[in-house]
């Protein structure tokens, strides 16, 4: 069929790999399914302050307090000044959160409710700071998707 036994090579093995497992094989091991890793694995994680231990909690929102506040650069093709912040979280976790929106009031210091969400081309950066909320003020003068970014309604 082929001239280039390099290539048929190539092909055997490619078979080999892809065979499908026999009715024996299934009956003794089954089928496994994949384990689902967290997109937000701090978000997972909780702490009991009383006794110091980390807990197996899920929660939608985490608290925590800025450490340091700076700007990055993104992946490539893109290129810009992403502001981002590090914040240390209530159960002891320090992650890098994005700070979404037009200008922000945020220091060392500012406690802040983050929420998951990754941002496509800044790598590691897997939370988003809730607008809006503790120390984070809303984005001034924004008419539309006011939600997402805490800003009140505007005055007629």
């Amino acid at each position: 069929m082929f001239k280039n036994s390099c290539f048929q090579a190539l092909l055997w093995k490619w078979r080999k790999e892809t065979r499908m497992p026999t009715i024996n094989q299934l009956v003794r091991q089954g089928r496994t399914s994949s384990v689902k890793k967290s997109t937000a694995p701090a978000l997972n994680k909780g702490m009991n302050s009383l006794k110091r231990q980390a807990t197996d909690t899920n929660s939608p929102q985490k608290r925590g307090v800025c450490t340091s506040v700076k700007t990055v650069t993104p992946k490539k093709p893109n290129s810009a000044l992403r502001k981002v912040a590090r914040v240390r979280l209530t159960n002891g976790i320090e992650v890098t959160a994005y700070i979404p929106g037009i200008g922000h009031n945020l220091q060392e210091h500012s406690v802040v409710l983050i929420r998951g969400g990754r941002v496509k081309d800044l790598p590691g950066v897997r939370y988003h700071i809730v607008r809006g909320t503790l120390d984070t003020a809303g984005v001034a003068n924004r008419a539309q998707s006011r939600s997402k970014y805490g800003a009140k309604r505007p005055k007629k």
